[in-house]
C-alpha cells in the first residue's frame, strides 16, 4: 500500500506540474524508481498502472526520437496489459483474439474495472501513436475505441470525461466522405469539456484542430483557441495537459489565417 501510494503520488505530481521542461528532465528518474518497485512486486496492479501511465505520458509527449518513443511505449503497454490481466486473465492473449472475441470480454467488465480499463486503453492509444507507421498498430484502433466506449457506458465521468476526448480524436481522423464520424467526434469533445467543467483545455484544442479545421469553421476554431489562451492552466489532474494545450493553441492560432485562407 505504501509503494502504491508513492507511485500514485508521483503520477499526480507530474500531471499537476505546470512546467513541462521539469517533467521532461525529471521523469526518467521516477520511471526507473517505479521499475524497481515493480520488480519487487511484479503482480501489483496499482504499481503496474502507475508505471504504464508514467511511461506512456513520457513516450508520447516528451520523446522526439521515434525509435526510443516506440521502445518506451512498448514498456508502457506491457505494464498496462499485465495490470489488466490481474482483473481479466483472458485479455492477456488479446493479440490472438478476433475483434468480436475481444469486445465480448470487454463487455463483461463492470464499473469496478474502469480504472484499469482506462489505463490499458489510454496506454494502448499512446502505443498506437508512437507506432503509427505500422499497419498492426492502426488495426488495433477499433479495439481501443471499444474499450473507451465501454468506459463511457460504465462511468463517463471517470478522469473527468477523458474517454470522450479519446473517442473524439478517433472519430475525427477522417472526413465523413472517407468513413470518419466528425459530428460524433464533436459531440464527444464537447462532452469531455462539459464533464471537466470547461477546464479540459486540451479537449478544446483538439476540437479546434480536428473538427473545426476539418469543417473549415474558423469562427469556432478561433473562439476555442482564444478561450484556451485566456484560461488559467492550473487545474488538479489537468495542469500539465492544460499547459501543453496553451502552447499548441498559440501555434494553431498563429496559422489560422493561412489555413482558412479568408
Amino acid at each position: 500500500m505504501v509503494t502504491e501510494g508513492l507511485a500514485r503520488n508521483l503520477n499526480q505530481a507530474i500531471i499537476n506540474q505546470d512546467d513541462p521542461a521539469t517533467v521532461k528532465a525529471g521523469a526518467p528518474a521516477y520511471m526507473l524508481m517505479i521499475d524497481g518497485l515493480i520488480q519487487g512486486d511484479p503482480e501489483d496492479q496499482g504499481l503496474l498502472i502507475a508505471g504504464a501511465r508514467l511511461y506512456g505520458i513520457y513516450a508520447t509527449i516528451f520523446v522526439e526520437d521515434k525509435a526510443r518513443a516506440r521502445r518506451l511505449s512498448d514498456k508502457a503497454l506491457d505494464y498496462a496489459r499485465r495490470a489488466m490481466c490481474q482483473s481479466r486473465a483472458a485479455l492477456c492473449t488479446q493479440s490472438h483474439q478476433s475483434y468480436d472475441e475481444f469486445v465480448a470480454i470487454i463487455n463483461s467488465l463492470d464499473k469496478a474495472d474502469v480504472p484499469v480499463l482506462y489505463a490499458y486503453a489510454a496506454t494502448w492509444a499512446g502505443w498506437i501513436i508512437t507506432n503509427s507507421g505500422e499497419w498492426n498498430a492502426i488495426a488495433d484502433v477499433p479495439k481501443v475505441e471499444a474499450m473507451m466506449k465501454k468506459i463511457v457506458a460504465l462511468d463517463e465521468t471517470y478522469e473527468r470525461g477523458q474517454a470522450h476526448l479519446y473517442l473524439g480524436v478517433m472519430q475525427t481522423q477522417l472526413p465523413a466522405a472517407l468513413g470518419g464520424r466528425p459530428e460524433q467526434g464533436r459531440t464527444h469533445f464537447e462532452r469531455a469539456i462539459k464533464l471537466s467543467g470547461g477546464r479540459n483545455l486540451f479537449a478544446k484544442v483538439e476540437l479546434a484542430r480536428r473538427y473545426a479545421r476539418m469543417m473549415f469553421d474558423r469562427a469556432l476554431h478561433d473562439r476555442l483557441l482564444n478561450e484556451v489562451l485566456q484560461a488559467d492552466a492550473v487545474e488538479p489532474g489537468l495542469t500539465l495537459s492544460n499547459t501543453l494545450a496553451k502552447q499548441q493553441a498559440q501555434q494553431l492560432l498563429s496559422t489560422s489565417k493561412d489555413y482558412f485562407l479568408e
